[in-house]
């Protein structure tokens, strides 16, 4: 039986290449699986909306799992190829891993970026809300709410329109459901699976896994308001915000739709 390791060399472990053949096939299939059907079923799963915090753990388990296994697959699959050069044979495991950390690193820099150039902007056109820090308000007929997360330098953005249309205790829902993002730094949640849907474009899963994390972050932020307002005052605030005040990078991922099923769960 062939071996993967070479045998005159002394005290080294000695793999049988069959060994080898059935862990690279396992990983390939719970690869397959966490790639296709089990995201699938938990994409069309009523229960996370009413768990969303269990939701996205087994979200962050899913595409940490997919890949893990995907690059052990590939190992695995070299050194069965190759195994008299298993230096060689991890080529292509270490390359797919050097392709998903650096769409990582641009996705982190394209971001870091973008939020700079944001803060910019909001230094020339915004103005100090005057009763609360932190708070920048926009010139804007549409209510717009958002979260510009940078640290202790985190910025949550609201329009005039918005400030004009909400009664007291709606703005207090919407100021705390904003605030909950930045506390809870669901930007770099976003944000992991944003470069996971980068570095896989053609993987309709990534798509998938990114939007259903985005409606998820914000029933978790719904979840944080709760706490401060009733449920129909919160229920009033999201459809007096709506889709439409939401940035447009956000509202490509989540969309209209995710803004009924917000209000369908409050409702509940």
């Amino acid at each position: 039986m062939p071996l993967i390791a070479d045998p005159s060399l002394a005290g080294a472990v000695v793999i049988p290449h069959a060994a080898i053949i059935g862990a690279a096939i396992a990983l390939s299939l719970v690869a397959l699986a966490l790639a296709w059907p089990v995201p699938v079923a938990l994409s069309r799963a009523s229960w996370p909306t009413r768990m969303p915090v269990i939701a996205l753990l087994l979200w962050q388990a899913i595409g940490l799992a997919g890949g893990l296994s995907m690059i052990g697959a590939l190992a695995l699959a070299g050194l069965a190829v190759a195994p008299q050069h298993p230096w060689y044979a991890l080529v292509p495991a270490v390359a797919f891993t050097i392709y998903l950390l650096s769409h990582l690193a641009v996705t982190i820099v394209q971001v870091t970026r973008q939020r700079r150039r944001h803060l910019a902007l909001l230094e020339l056109l915004a103005s100090p809300h005057p009763t609360r820090a932190r708070t920048q308000v926009i010139d804007e007929a549409v209510p717009v709410a958002y979260c510009l997360p940078r640290g202790a330098g985190s910025v949550t953005v609201l329009s005039q329109g918005l400030l004009d249309r909400l009664d007291p205790d709606e703005l207090v829902a919407v100021i705390a459901h904003e605030r909950a993002h930045v506390e809870q730094r669901h930007d770099l949640l976003l944000l992991a699976f944003r470069a996971w849907r980068a570095a896989l474009p053609w993987f309709p899963i990534a798509a998938r896994a990114e939007a259903d994390v985005a409606a998820l972050v914000e029933m978790l932020a719904d979840d944080h308001a709760r706490r401060e307002v009733r449920d129909e005052v919160l229920a009033r605030a999201i459809l007096a915000v709506g889709a439409d005040g939401v940035p447009g990078a956000e509202r490509a991922v989540s969309g209209s739709s995710r803004v009924s099923d917000r209000f369908r769960r409050l409702a509940a």
